[in-house]
């Protein structure tokens, strides 16, 4: 068993003593520099075989359907020459293009696995016996200013999973508190002492609480593996809404055992315990759409995949070695700390020599996902900034391409949306001034752009709107179609016929929200490019509601910049109303659309009637159903004090 000692300098909320931490196993962690480096091993043992012939074929492919699809918008641009403005609208339809036609191929790949019956990546199998363990593995669940009692009643959901695979004396849990709110902080120590009464005093659980809170989630683990990490061979990264079976986690320790070149294995955590409409959405996108999405990414990723920050296992000594981040420099926000740090690490490690792996077949893998459109884009607004920093990161020496290539998408994906709103209005601004608008004539009765376009060349201007539409939808398409090859996933989602309704509703639901997004996300890099920060908030779980003074202060000028393009659009041609309509009205309706999408009422009733569902509302497994029964219980108990 390990030993324990008090440590007097990391306590609760005033400075008193926590005496529950293991004896220090140092282990060095150097700050790594972006100015040096040499990638080592090119080629490394659990390389999948023909790599270079599998990225040809995603990156290939989206090129040559990028490039057929730019020869026909040119071929509709041409006539009479090409100005500015259809140069520049030619320049952000081939960057957008080749962004869903790379998404498309990869998640046609993703499919052809699923439906051909895929090999287990790194032999990991959910129905394989479980293997006996033969290192020790420490299970790290940072917190910052969280529910203690909810997030501790997770953990010891996970705990009783891994202690009824009989090798629970293989595993340490570590609950890594960055706390800032003293009342919380006291309140998590208490539910800390409690957990450990209840699982026993021989319990191998452990609380730190971490005054200074530098370099955010990144600093709290890195402290941990210069303190602790000397005495775990691997250790598995949760977030506070994270739930693993027992099962998963003994296969990643025996994984990691078995493959000395492995320095990370990121799981596919599936969202669930969806109570909102929103919520619900993103569950039921997450279970049908995403298992598509992540076979593709993982069959041409190889060996240097992405990290997530949670829900993975990784190699203590190789990030001991690679994942110490420096601080970026240039002018604000950019500077400092990294915000979105998973991604370097993993591009640290895979420089350093260290295979990187997804393994989206092996199940046991589950989060929550945000309750509201306001709370996703709180989150996709920090980061933001942390994907727009990575510019910094980019010219560093000696990583790999593919690495590379991760930081560019997480770039590239907070451009999209300034982009898209760039498209929509040089798409309606060369048919305008085509058409005389100008101060001299602000009306134009009976225009409409679609009328413009289709008179360029109708039979292409079709070919390129189906093209493009059917490119972007395929892979929620494709997603559906694996359920008819996987009779108990479909039972789960309700059956083939609710599935296929779900998924329109949730494609509508999302095109709704998408003018929202857009804007949000627009205005986001805007601040970002400004200097803005983006902070350190703790996330909501399970409300995801606004009162109305607060839906207004953060959709009140999305609903006036509504009201002003409809007004605008009006005035100058009903039929260009009717053809903004969709972007107008999901811009007028922001506010009831993120209340009505918030609320538990329409999620829970769509939930009686099977739609949104998932497998694991139906036939939830063991880790789920208690973290579920001691999260009531501890719900009951607050109603019951208050």
């Amino acid at each position: 068993m390990t030993d324990v000692r008090t440590v007097s300098d990391i306590g609760p909320a005033m400075g008193s003593p926590t005496p529950w931490l293991p004896a220090e196993v140092p282990l060095d962690m150097p700050v790594q520099t972006l100015r040096e480096g040499a990638l080592r091993n090119p080629k490394l043992p659990t390389t999948p075989r023909a790599m270079a012939m599998r990225r040809l074929v995603v990156i290939g492919g989206a090129a040559l359907l990028t490039l057929i699809a730019t020869y026909q918008i040119w071929w509709v641009l041409r006539g009479g020459g090409t100005d500015l403005l259809e140069g520049l609208l030619l320049v952000l339809f081939i960057g957008l293009f080749a962004w869903i036609a790379q998404a498309f191929v990869s998640s046609l790949a993703g499919f052809v696995l699923i439906v051909g019956g895929h090999r287990a990546r790194l032999g990991l199998n959910d129905d394989a016996p479980l293997p006996l363990l033969k290192s020790r593995t420490a299970l790290l669940m940072p917190t910052y200013n969280e529910d203690p009692e909810r997030l501790l009643a997770g953990l010891q959901a996970i705990f009783e999973s891994v202690q009824a695979t009989g090798q629970l004396s293989s595993f340490d849990f570590f609950v890594l508190s960055d706390t800032t709110r003293p009342a919380i902080q006291a309140d998590e120590e208490r539910a800390f002492l409690a957990l450990r009464e209840r699982l026993g005093h021989h319990a191998h659980l452990f609380y730190r609480h971490r005054k200074d809170n530098h370099e955010r989630k990144a600093g709290n683990i890195a402290e941990w593996v210069r303190r602790f990490g000397g005495a775990y061979p691997q250790m598995l990264i949760l977030d506070a809404d994270s739930l693993m079976t027992g099962d998963t986690i003994v296969r990643l320790a025996d994984a990691m055992d078995r493959h000395p070149d492995v320095a990370l294995v990121q799981t596919l955590p599936m969202i669930v315990n969806g109570n909102t409409l929103f919520a619900r959405m993103q569950q039921f996108a997450g279970r049908v759409y995403g298992p598509v999405i992540a076979h593709g990414i993982a069959w041409w990723h190889g060996s240097e995949s992405n990290y997530w920050g949670h829900n993975a296992i990784i190699r203590t000594r190789a990030f001991a070695e690679q994942g110490g981040l420096p601080e970026l420099l240039g002018p604000k926000p950019f500077r400092g700390t990294v915000l979105s740090h998973d991604f370097v690490e993993a591009a640290l490690l895979r420089r350093g020599g260290w295979a990187l792996h997804m393994v989206p077949n092996l199940g046991g893998s589950y989060e929550e996902g945000p309750p509201s459109l306001t709370d996703m884009l709180t989150r996709d607004r920090r980061w933001c900034q942390g994907n727009l920093q990575h510019s910094a990161v980019l010219p560093a020496k000696g990583l790999h391409w593919v690495s590379r290539w991760h930081l560019m998408m997480g770039i590239g994906h907070y451009f999209t949306s300034p982009m898209w709103a760039m498209l929509m209005l040089v798409g309606l601004a060369i048919p305008l001034f085509k058409a005389g608008l100008g101060l001299d004539m602000l009306t134009l009765p009976g225009f409409s752009p679609g009328a413009y376009w289709r008179e360029q060349d109708p039979e292409r201007f079709i070919w390129v709107f189906f093209l493009t539409m059917s490119v972007l939808l395929a892979p929620k398409f494709m997603g559906y179609l694996t359920l008819f090859f996987d009779r108990d996933t479909r039972r789960g989602c309700g059956g083939a016929i609710r599935a296929f309704l779900s998924m329109v509703l949730e494609t509508l639901l999302a095109a709704l929200m998408a003018p929202v997004t857009m804007y949000v996300q627009s205005r986001g890099v805007a601040e970002v490019l400004a200097g803005k920060d983006s902070g350190w908030d703790a996330q909501r779980r399970d409300d995801g509601t606004l009162p109305l003074s607060g839906l207004v202060r953060s959709y009140g000028g999305v609903t006036v910049l509504g009201v002003l393009a409809g007004a605008m659009a009006y005035y100058i041609s009903p039929s260009l109303a009717a053809w903004m309509a969709p972007v107008i009205l999901g811009l007028l309706l922001s506010i009831p659309i993120v209340a009505f999408t918030s609320a538990r009422g329409p999620g829970l009733l769509l939930r009686r009637w099977k739609m949104f569902s998932i497998p694991e509302e139906h036939t939830p497994p063991g880790v789920l159903v208690r973290a579920a029964e001691l999260r009531a219980k501890v719900h009951a108990d607050q109603i019951a004090r208050s």
